[in-house]
């Protein structure tokens, strides 16, 4: 999507591996540092002539928390004028689980080399959070679903890049 959209990325493991060098995940100092280097950006990409961005999260749709996080950053953008789009990729477990052991998902994401773990976590996450948006939950943000389960990243960026969902 980077390369079809000319668009800076800034996925989720980018800023959870810097910061987990000094703290652990979950803790109070995690957090606060992740949010504060995320929000630095958005509100740098924003100010800037950067073409637009892209940004990689994990929402759980049942956390009033996550919701609010989502609705904090596309304020920074929307301050701007920018335009915005959420697409939101659904996937089966054992595509997911397969993708997780994947050579470029492990160079750029230390944290996932404990596959035992990172399992776990990706399961848990399944149970423990709604991973999946319901129709017409949110009418006021331009959602696109895509089901990736057994398509190419290419094709999913090819299917983005077409409907253009942050121009809806």
């Amino acid at each position: 999507l980077q390369k079809m959209t000319g668009y800076k990325l800034l996925y989720n493991h980018l800023s959870l591996e810097l910061v987990h060098q000094f703290f652990d995940f979950d803790t109070p100092h995690f957090k606060r540092l992740d949010k504060e280097i995320r929000f630095a950006i958005f509100k740098e990409v924003a100010e800037s002539s950067v073409a637009g961005l892209i940004f990689t999260v994990v929402w759980d749709f049942n956390s009033k928390e996550d919701e609010d996080y989502i609705n904090e950053i596309i304020s920074i953008f929307k301050k701007r004028n920018a335009n915005i789009g959420i697409v939101e990729l659904v996937c089966d477990m054992d595509e997911r689980l397969r993708r997780n052991r994947t050579d470029n998902r492990l160079q750029h994401k230390p944290s996932k080399r404990d596959i035992a773990f990172s399992d776990r976590l990706l399961k848990n996450a399944e149970t423990s959070r709604r991973m999946h948006s319901r129709e017409g939950e949110f009418p006021d943000k331009n959602i696109m679903k895509i089901e990736n389960t057994g398509k190419s990243a290419e094709e999913v960026a090819a299917m983005i890049v077409s409907a253009k969902p942050w121009e809806g």
